[in-house]
Parts: structure tokens; sequence; C-alpha cells
């Protein structure tokens, strides 16, 4: 008897999230980011003030967060950053917490963790009355998960102080996501219970809501490769963080298996290098003033 197909939990999430990471590229395209475009984008923030006040939304395990932490203290030296983090995944909030304890460079920052999830936290604002306002704000590849993605949207920009810059980071309209999404969504189990947005989406939202933004688009790829090795144990790992599904390869029904992996080989998804599968991963970076 073959087992039900279900979601990943928190934890299976955490691991195939891993898979997922190590074998992309996601994070070196982020550093490009950082070093080309992060700058500019933090250099007028808090406006001479004493502190610079940052909300992370969705920071996961927090290097990225780290990262954009320095680059804002290169920026603006000696002054005091306040940093809110939003994040519901207890194992990503212990990590973060660690990496924090480990950096001597930190001295002149602060940290407060919320693990609530966006709309909890949100929720949980209203619910005070009390609005702090960010100069700040990252989104990172998380509106994935979000109810209400134009709402949660507008109620973020709403928590910028004056000059704040809200930063969004999606998955591009030129990425293999945005084709497997649109066209072969078929392919993809209801197991699946993320959002299936990209750039345009969001910016979209952003043009209703009237407001100026610019967006960067940086590649990356996520090499699939082991994705179709027979029993390979990463393999299943990156197919289940793809499908969002525990044990997809193991669980789901042969013809549906089939179907995935052929989709992902198709040019507007994957393309081949040295005889490996190179799913294409592509960012937009979206900077909201």
């Amino acid at each position: 008897m073959i087992p039900s197909m279900r979601s990943l939990t928190a934890e299976e999430y955490v691991e195939a999230f891993k898979s997922f990471l190590d074998h992309s590229t996601e994070h070196q395209c982020m550093d490009e980011f950082n070093k080309e475009q992060m700058p500019n984008v933090v250099a007028g923030l808090g406006n001479g003030k004493s502190t610079i006040n940052v909300l992370g939304v969705g920071s996961g395990t927090g290097e990225q967060d780290l990262k954009m932490i320095r680059i804002l203290q290169a920026a603006h030296p000696g002054v005091h950053i306040d940093n809110e983090i939003v994040e519901p995944n207890p194992q990503h909030v212990a990590t973060y917490k660690e990496l924090v304890n480990q950096a001597p460079d930190l001295q002149n920052v602060s940290f407060i963790w919320h693990q609530l999830t966006s709309s909890e936290y949100e929720q949980q604002v209203k619910e005070k009355g009390t609005h702090k306002k960010f100069d700040f704000i990252h989104m990172i590849q998380m509106l994935y998960r979000v109810e209400d993605i134009p709402n949660t949207i507008k109620f973020f920009h709403s928590c910028l102080d004056h000059h704040g810059k809200l930063l969004i980071i999606i998955l591009s309209d030129s990425s293999g996501w945005a084709t497997l999404w649109k066209k072969y969504r078929d392919c993809l189990p209801s197991t699946d219970s993320g959002h299936y947005i990209t750039s345009s989406g969001i910016t979209d939202v952003l043009k209703r809501l009237g407001v100026e933004y610019h967006v960067y688009e940086f590649p990356s790829g996520w090499d699939i490769t082991e994705c179709f090795i027979e029993g390979d144990v990463v393999g299943g790992h990156m197919m289940d963080f793809l499908t969002g599904t525990k044990n997809f390869l193991g669980t789901a029904p042969p013809a549906l298996r089939q179907r995935l992996q052929e989709a992902l080989c198709q040019p507007e998804c994957s393309s081949t290098k040295d005889g490996r599968i190179i799913f294409s991963n592509n960012l937009s970076m979206i900077v909201v003033e």
C-alpha cells in the first residue's frame, strides 16, 4: 500500500529547503544584489536619525538579514539599528539567534523576535493600536506563504516611516517556476499549499496602491539533476521542496511524477550545462519607496 500524499510539516520544510539552498545559487544571487544595489538602497535611510528601525518579515534563519544589517552599518557608521524579526518557524528563529550570538560585530544592533506569521503580527499590531514605523522593511521569498498578498503588502507598506523603503524579493517572471506554475500547474499536487506568485503579480499590486518602485532582475540557477536519479535521497528532498509534498517521489502516482519530471526538463524551465540540469531560479528584487 502506497502512503497517501501530504504537505510538509514545518520541520520537513526546513530540511527540504536546505537541500534547495545547497544546490542553488539563490544566496549568491542575493549577494550580487547586496553588492550592486543595496548600498544605494540604504544610503538615505533614517535621514540623520540616531536609530534606524528595521523589520524583517519571514526572515528564516537570518543569514540574509545579517548581511543587510552589515551593509546598513557600513552606510551609517555609529547609528544604532533596531532590528525586529517576524518568523513563524521555531527552528529558523533558534538558528537566527545562534548566528547573532556568534557575531561580534553587531554591538550597535538590538534584536526583537516575533515568532509569528506575518498575518498574526499584523493582527497583533492592529489590536495594540500602536503603529511603530520602520525605515527599512524586507520580505525575502516569503509572499508564497501569505493568505492575502495585496493586503499584506499594503499593511507593511503602511508601516514605513517617511523616506522608508520596502524590499520584496520574489521569483522572476523569467524563472522556470513561472513557467511551471502557469503552463504545467496540473503537474503539481494539491498538497502544495503555497501561492504561485512571481514579480508581475507583485508589481500589479504596487501599481494599484499607486506607489513608486524599481525592479532589479538577477539570474539564479538550481541544479536539479538528482531529482531524476531513482532513489537519490537529495533528489527526493528537492522534489519535496519543489512540490511542497512529503516524499513526493514515493507517494505520487507514477503518471504525475513522470509528467512533472518531463515539465522540469522543458527549455523554458531548465537548461543543460555539462550534463547537469539547471532549473531557472531567477529573482526579482523590488524596492518600494
